[in-house]
């Protein structure tokens, strides 16, 4: 079982930047593809952006790109998500999680809490 706990959230305004980190424990994180994902109040969740195994392979959604960058330190069991050119609109909780990828699909049998992010215009 792994344990994600995020931390690095807060208030910040229209285009500043934050560093979220998220800390693995529990086992290596090592093997697993690593998430962002947020959920607005009254929406759903969505991922944000995603990691494989070892850095080379990221993935944004359209709405980040170019102002959010995911990575990673394995050696640190720790994932952090960059994010600059903050909007109002990046308002949400971001949570972290951990999964793989089958044949079909990602599955994310891990998830943190949660750190609020909230950008005021």
């Amino acid at each position: 079982q792994v344990q994600l706990v995020e931390s690095g959230g807060g208030l910040v305004q229209a285009g500043g930047s934050l560093r979220l980190s998220c800390a693995a424990s529990g086992r290596t994180i090592s093997s697993l593809v690593m998430g962002w994902f947020r959920q607005a109040p009254g929406k759903e969740r969505d991922l944000v952006a995603r990691i494989n195994w070892n850095g080379e392979t990221t993935y944004y959604t359209e709405s980040v790109k170019g102002r959010f960058t995911i990575s990673r330190d394995n050696a640190k069991n720790t994932v952090y998500l960059q994010m600059n050119s903050l909007k109002p609109e990046d308002t949400a909780v971001y949570v972290c999680a951990a999964g793989i990828w089958t044949t079909r699909n990602y599955q994310w049998p891990h998830w943190g809490q949660g750190t609020q992010v909230t950008v005021s215009s």
